[in-house]
């Protein structure tokens, strides 16, 4: 096959009237996994290029919960601040000293230019101790966790800049199967669902792990000297961002059962409120979410619901509407 036909499958689905071999689904299927797995390297090649500012991206949250930790007097973070800035406040009255023996007149020039250079290193000391970042990066405790850490990292960040393009290349795979107008609304499901687990990974990252973190950190600091190991620490941050983008696919989800025929807008309207205790179990049963963040998921959860019901109506007026144009047609041709 040549190169424009290649490229041509990759980009387009197949026909749902071409007919192809077994041999050609096979070849097919391989040409779209060879896709997904170079895009899938190239991505995970220039997140490991990359890799120091996304793991500051993924430290934000436990940078912010450190400095509102450095405010409470029992913390770790709170006693260590203190004792650097009783070292900072020691480091400029020296400096200051230094300087009032400089610029005596008893010195010779060389012992000044001693105590010059003294005032000048002392008061670097202060300034590199005062710039110093506290607990903002978790620690490794394994001599190999920085590099698998890194590596996890950016692999969790590259599968997630492809996605459009793994789903993408899915989609296109499976598409011959269906009709087409069948097609329109599972193309609207490959759109939306990406669009909806990023804006799930963005609320997670913006609203709830911050929240999250800083509450978990600060409760009942003054029994405990907090360390976050780092494979602790991007576990949490993966599961939580992992399940708030799949629960932000419930809109999908309700639409596709209503589209199916196994509910309506109705049932879902009228059992709203059991909807809502189940919608609260299932986050709470959820790997690696503790209280705070099922509370804090809740509240866009509720919202998604109501959304989903207004997309089923929806979805429920056009097939009552495709139905009567079907009997009308029917009906003329009689």
């Amino acid at each position: 096959m040549s190169s424009r036909g290649t490229l041509k499958k990759v980009l387009k689905p197949v026909g749902h009237d071409e007919r192809l071999t077994l041999v050609e689904h096979l070849d097919e299927l391989r040409t779209r996994l060879i896709v997904c797995l170079c895009a899938l390297a190239l991505a995970f090649a220039v997140c490991l290029w990359q890799s120091r500012p996304l793991l500051s991206v993924l430290n934000q949250p436990l940078a912010r919960a450190a400095n509102k930790a450095q405010r409470a007097p029992t913390s770790l973070s709170g006693r260590e601040e203190r004792l650097r800035r009783t070292i900072r406040e020691a480091l400029d009255g020296q400096a200051r000293a230094l300087a009032e023996l400089a610029r005596a007149g008893s010195l010779s020039a060389s012992q000044r230019q001693a105590l010059s250079d003294a005032v000048r290193e002392t008061r670097s000391a202060a300034r590199r101790l005062a710039a110093r970042d506290q607990d903002t990066r978790p620690v490794t405790l394994g001599l190999g966790e920085p590099f698998t850490q890194t590596l996890l990292v950016a692999f969790q960040f590259a599968l997630l800049f492809t996605l459009p393009v793994l789903l993408y290349q899915a989609w296109a795979f499976i598409a011959p199967a269906f009709a087409p107008n069948e097609r329109r609304a599972i193309r609207l499901l490959v759109v939306g669902a990406p669009a909806l687990f990023v804006a799930g990974v963005a609320f997670a990252y913006v609203v709830v792990l911050p929240t999250a973190v800083a509450f978990l950190q600060q409760f009942n600091a003054g029994a405990f000297d907090a360390l976050v190991q780092a494979s602790s620490y991007y576990h949490f941050v993966l599961i939580t961002a992992l399940a708030t983008g799949l629960l932000f696919q419930l809109p999908l989800a309700m639409v596709g059962l209503v589209a199916l025929g196994v509910l309506s807008s109705e049932q879902l309207r009228s059992n709203r409120r059991i909807a809502i205790v189940v919608l609260a179990v299932l986050a709470a049963l959820l790997p690696g979410t503790d209280p705070i963040t099922t509370l804090i998921e809740m509240v866009p959860m509720v919202l998604l619901f109501e959304l989903g019901i207004v997309l089923s109506r929806i979805v429920e007026r056009r097939r009552a509407r495709a139905a009567r144009l079907a009997e009308a047609s029917a009906g003329g041709s009689a």
